[in-house]
């Protein structure tokens, strides 16, 4: 899925595949049918007891006139209207209890299943799309589309329950009025169908908008050390304010089109009802109608007029909807890289690799060769190193291997079979990872350390901490394991954060270990007590060790130099600098001189 193209670009019009699209959402309301059945009951009832209203108001009037045709008494209509009170409480109430069951219980498996398709995205989805847009379509849109659900749809249907219920009385009532009084419907219906468009596309335009200022906000609270490091308060404050004042602009558009729209019901519908009005009036003087005749009609009217001006309200909340969930859907229908509630087996690899004749460019970079004819073997326990200038290539081999992203050309292999024949879960299962810049969750050092292993014991886990030199500082807090880490770890130091990701990957008990820079960012201390970490954890894995420092590679099996995508040198330590003109021979002098 591309990245939608932010500012003035408008997403396309709501076709019959959008409207395809959105009925495919009723697959997570079918559960919940019976309640959204039984909820319409409860709406219809309602809706249609409410009619009798108008009714009973005449016959009052009637009835002190005593001009009653039916024989009621006073007393008998007002036990009429205190049971239509009654009856409109009780199946108000489970009309709304009904139709938020549906909605909240839809929405939350909406939720749950767009969660579980961002998750399971590959890695170049989240290079096409901005974390701001992702969130607000599994916020704001599935937000629309629950406030849709449990108040716009039943209001909708309410509003032309009373419609066909008061235009069929008012036919059988004063037949020559209705026809003057609808003659207005056309003209309206038709300019609502324009105003609907318009005011349609404002709100994509709006969402849009909406999205960016999410994403701007939390791209500054993701980086907000950066944000501060360089005092760019001023300049964030101002990007926000840019995308909040655009939302303003066109939210105000949208209100003008909306206020127009309003204009021209009341100047319309309103007024065609007042002409009809008088109309009746002139009858009751003419002794041809009856004054609670010409209330029932004032009220009926009165009725009618505001269900058809809030038709076009409930429609363009409806059309917002439909638009969300089309974006929805969009989502949903993507096809993601592993399937999460079919159960598989454990797998335990022993670890060979071989890359043969790979070439791979980045799917946002497709003219962009990174690497070109790569090949390398290693065997099973061997420890190699990748080294070169920066983006020469080393972390993508790791990310080929862990199947982030899809080759151009050649193939990798793991103990002789081909990676794309393991199933992704089974292979990753099977591959741990400490990255130069850790990622820590926001919960506890229990939490982070047990996340390589879900159902890792106490013991296991503090086992686990004790082999990667983690036991002593964490043992020294006042919470010890249940020490709170913070926000991506920020409350423990660059050294404490690594140990943990190693407890993590010692609890995962990988068969290969890929190490990116573990080390690079560290003081000599902690550097040193992660290298003795590292060591443990490396013993009798394949180990991948990414390294700009040469001085943490010099005992490896093997040294793979990477320049410009390709692999211009390897050999251990002595091998390479043995060549003085080497590229390994020239980083070396430039590092131990």
């Amino acid at each position: 899925m591309a990245r939608r193209k932010s500012g003035s670009e408008e997403r396309p019009k709501i076709s019959k595949d959008g409207w395809a699209k959105a009925k495919k959402l009723l697959i997570y309301l079918a559960p919940y049918r019976w309640s959204f059945f039984g909820g319409l009951f409860f709406l219809v009832i309602g809706s249609s007891v409410f009619m009798v209203f108008p009714a009973a108001a005449g016959e009052l009037i009637d009835i002190a006139k005593g001009e009653s045709k039916w024989g009621f008494t006073l007393k008998d209509v007002g036990l009429v209207l205190v049971s239509i009170l009654v009856l409109q409480a009780f199946t108000s109430y489970f009309r709304v209890l009904l139709f938020a069951n549906v909605s909240e219980k839809g929405m939350a498996d909406i939720r749950k299943a767009l969660y579980d398709k961002l998750i399971t995205q590959p890695t170049s989805f989240f290079d096409q799309n901005r974390v701001g847009e992702l969130t607000s379509r599994s916020t704001a849109d599935v937000q629309q589309l629950q406030d849709v659900l449990s108040i716009t749809l039943a209001e909708l249907i309410r509003q032309i329950i009373i419609l066909l219920v008061g235009v069929i009385y008012l036919a059988w009532m004063a037949p020559e009025l209705l026809l003057v009084m609808i003659s207005t419907f056309p003209v309206v219906i038709i300019i609502a169908m324009v105003f609907g468009r318009y005011i349609r596309k404002l709100s994509r335009k709006r969402q849009d908008k909406l999205a960016e200022t999410s994403t701007v906000l939390e791209e500054t609270l993701q980086a907000i050390s950066v944000v501060k490091a360089f005092t760019n308060e001023w300049f964030e404050r101002k990007r926000y304010g840019r995308a909040v004042d655009d939302v303003v602009t066109i939210s105000l558009s949208f209100a003008r089109i909306r206020g127009l729209f309003i204009v021209f019901i009341i100047t319309a519908l309103f007024g065609a009802m007042f002409f009809v009005l008088w109309w009746g009036a002139t009858m009751v003087e003419a002794g041809t109608m009856k004054s609670g005749e010409l209330v029932t009609f004032i009220t009926l009217t009165a009725i009618i007029g505001a269900a058809v001006a809030s038709l076009g309200d409930f429609y363009t909340q409806v059309l917002r909807a439909v638009g969300a969930s089309e974006r929805i859907m969009e989502l949903l229908e993507s096809d993601s890289e592993i399937v999460l509630d079919k159960t598989l087996p454990a797998l335990k690899i022993k670890g060979k690799i071989a890359f043969n004749q790979v070439e791979f460019n980045y799917p946002s970079r497709p003219d962009l060769t990174i690497l070109n004819d790569v090949n390398l073997k290693i065997e099973s326990g061997q420890k190699i190193a990748l080294v070169g200038a920066s983006g020469g290539g080393k972390s993508t081999i790791v990310k080929l291997l862990l199947r982030f992203y899809e080759l151009k050309s050649g193939n990798i292999t793991v103990d002789g079979k081909p990676i794309t024949d393991y199933n992704l879960l089974q292979l990753r299962q099977n591959i741990g990872i400490v990255p130069q810049d850790v990622i820590l969750f926001g919960g506890s050092i229990r939490e982070n350390i047990a996340y390589g292993k879900q159902t890792a014991t106490e013991a296991e886990i503090v086992k686990a901490a004790e082999q990667a030199n983690a036991w002593e500082f964490i043992n020294s807090f006042p919470e010890g394991l249940d020490t709170i880490v913070g926000e991506r770890g920020v409350q423990l130091s660059g050294g404490q954060r690594q140990r943990v990701a190693i407890a993590r990957a010692i609890l995962k008990n990988p068969s290969i270990l890929l190490l990116d820079e573990a080390t690079s960012a560290l003081d000599a201390e902690s550097e040193r007590v992660v290298q003795d970490a590292l060591n443990k954890l490396m013993e009798g894995r394949t180990s991948i060790i990414i390294a700009h420092r040469l001085a943490t590679v010099r005992d490896v099996d093997c040294i793979y130099v990477l320049e410009h995508g390709k692999i211009v040198e390897q050999g251990n330590h002595a091998e390479l600098v043995a060549n003085e003109k080497g590229v390994y021979t020239q980083l070396a002098k430039l590092q131990f001189s």
